[in-house]
């Protein structure tokens, strides 16, 4: 069941919100792919393209450390000799680092003044940014349609304020694990900026229904806010739905619908451990005020969090004059809300009833507070409670899936192949091309294996040691993902590995970069076909995850068309 300190939405809902946006002569040099898509050299190249590039508030440098000798962005490993690529088509040196998991040990200190001052300096920038006219918040709430067109890509959908929602609701759907270092990262930048810089990416079954019919007419018949081309062939236009009556309708077309997280599963995990943060905040802050304190939040130039004092009723929703000062936690306790740990589903009559479109969440019922207990107030709905999400119909505007390779650094390729000799079937091919073009062909579970020396494919494993390494308490759907087997059989059985941030890197997409990476490190790249849709539907239906970076889902949203900032939201 729920937290009941935490607001709970009764369905999905997208709430309308003000967004920020660029007011700079041509949007696209100002925007980015997300954030863990973005090399060492892209992040220099866009820093390059635009002073404002929006990267410069996603991926922050320490103040010491912009410079002409800049340092590398936070979770990215730059491939040498690699074309900067801004796009977000072919991020070939999208390789996590060995270890990101060494970061979640201490939290980062966003005051400025600790371990971590490159988030303070995006607070600092984005408050220049808002101060000097360079990003503007439009006028009124408004729900955002935003289309990617080009070359054999056409996806449309609406960007809005997503209400959170416990997995355990069935109402978003995570399918991948998480790592405690990113959200640590994220969560300092969100906590320390107040703000969502950029959306995650869901996917739903909207069976033509009225939101989908709704954005297709937007598209087709008004004239859009922004329309600009980036460096990958694509067209990217937004416009703003501001009417309540189709906002009322579009969420009235949402709520008993189920969304899938195709992008973003460590940012929204971030999102909730930011509102269990904000609310806890609140909650010490409403304890320590007299009952007859003013209600008036603190002075925007406060380093104090917002007090929670504030209370209002669960369905206002408040509008912080400033962005608060963070007080970040380590993320990792509370991995058990994201996933980590099973999650018990909530009978609907545990949900609480929406008190409209505009809010869409309200304190949980049933919580066993009295009203007259003035100690205790009921939760209070506030901008974190809400995330910033592109949410898209999959039966209208079927997503591309494609693979992330593994590299292997230190395990040499011919011992990779004369350990997988014992348990699987292994053709040797001459050169990468060959070795593609018969992975494709093969029957799952297959892996081509590649590096100094030639590429191998791994076919028909011995189905004794395999059973006996898959996890009986997994459906055989799971157990049948090529990336459930490299996780429980191949890694661990068969090379003696666990599949774990400092073992194994990952590469998006590009087959020649995990070769490249695999060669320069001494090592193996595990090349992969990708996920089928379906099973990934199924297994995030049935409660389970698929393995990290199992998928890549696309196209992903462009960061910096709208932001969002929990002052202005």
């Amino acid at each position: 069941m729920g937290t009941p300190e935490l607001p709970m939405p009764d369905g999905l809902v997208l709430r309308p919100f003000r967004g920020v946006r660029f007011a700079v002569e041509d949007p696209a040099k100002v925007t980015s792919p997300p954030y863990d898509l973005i090399s060492d050299a892209a992040v220099d190249a866009l820093l390059d393209s635009h002073p404002n590039n929006v990267v410069r508030l996603i991926l922050p440098r320490s103040p010491r450390d912009d410079s002409s000798a800049k340092s590398p962005a936070p979770h990215r490993q730059q491939e040498p000799n690699q074309t900067p690529s801004t796009t977000s088509r072919r991020p070939s040196a999208d390789v996590e680092p060995a270890s990101t998991q060494q970061q979640a040990s201490a939290p980062p200190t966003p005051s400025g003044t600790g371990l971590e001052p490159r988030y303070a300096k995006a607070r600092d920038t984005l408050r220049a940014w808002l101060d000097t006219g360079v990003l503007v918040p439009d006028d009124v709430p408004a729900l955002y349609v935003y289309e990617q067109s080009g070359p054999n890509v056409l996806q449309r959908g609406l960007i809005g304020d997503v209400g959170l929602a416990d997995p355990g609701q069935r109402i978003i759907l995570p399918h991948e694990d998480v790592m405690p270092g990113p959200i640590t990262d994220r969560l300092a930048l969100m906590s320390t900026t107040q703000a969502n810089l950029e959306p995650i990416f869901l996917l739903y079954n909207g069976d033509n229904g009225t939101a989908t019919r709704l954005v297709d007419e937007v598209a087709s018949k008004r004239r859009p806010l922004v329309s600009t081309h980036t460096e990958d062939g694509l067209r990217h236009r937004l416009w703003a739905i501001t009417d309540p009556a189709e906002i009322n309708a579009i969420n009235a077309d949402l709520h008993d619908r189920q969304a899938l997280i195709a992008d973003g599963h460590h940012r929204y995990a971030t999102y909730r451990v930011l509102q269990r943060q904000e609310h806890a905040t609140h909650r010490s802050a409403h304890r320590e005020q007299p009952a007859t304190t003013s209600t008036a939040r603190p002075d925007a130039t406060s380093e104090a969090p917002s007090s929670s004092a504030d209370v209002e009723p669960a369905a206002q929703m408040p509008h912080p004059a400033s962005p608060s000062e963070p007080q970040p936690s380590s993320p990792s306790e509370n991995l058990d809300l994201d996933g980590k740990r099973p999650i018990p589903d909530v009978p609907l009559a545990s949900r609480v009833s929406p008190t409209s479109a505009a809010t869409g969440v309200s304190g949980e019922a049933g919580s066993g507070r009295s009203s007259g207990d003035r100690s205790t107030p009921q939760p209070v709905v506030g901008p974190w409670d809400f995330g910033l999400a592109l949410l898209v119909d999959s039966t209208a505007y079927p997503p591309n899936l494609q693979a992330i390779h593994r590299v292997i650094p230190g395990l040499p390729l011919a011992e990779a192949v004369a350990k997988a000799r014992g348990a699987w079937r292994v053709q040797d091919f001459d050169d990468l091309a060959q070795g593609l073009a018969a992975l494709k062909g093969a029957a799952e579970p297959a892996f081509l294996l590649a590096g100094e020396g030639g590429t191998h494919l791994l076919t028909n494993p011995d189905p004794v040691q395999l059973a006996r390494a898959m996890p009986p308490d997994h459906s055989d759907r799971w157990n049948s993902l090529n990336t459930s087997v490299l996780t429980e059989f191949v890694l661990p059985k068969v090379w003696g590995m666990r599949d774990d941030e400092q073992a194994v890197r990952i590469v998006h997409h590009d087959t020649d970069a995990a070769l490249r990476l695999a060669i320069r490190t001494g090592g193996t790249a595990v090349l992969l076909r990708p996920l089928a849709v379906d099973d990934v539907l199924a297994v995030a239906a049935g409660g389970e995850r698929v393995p990290r970076k199992s998928t890549s889902f696309g196209p992903k949203p462009r960061t910096g068309l709208v932001l969002r900032t929990f002052a202005i939201d």
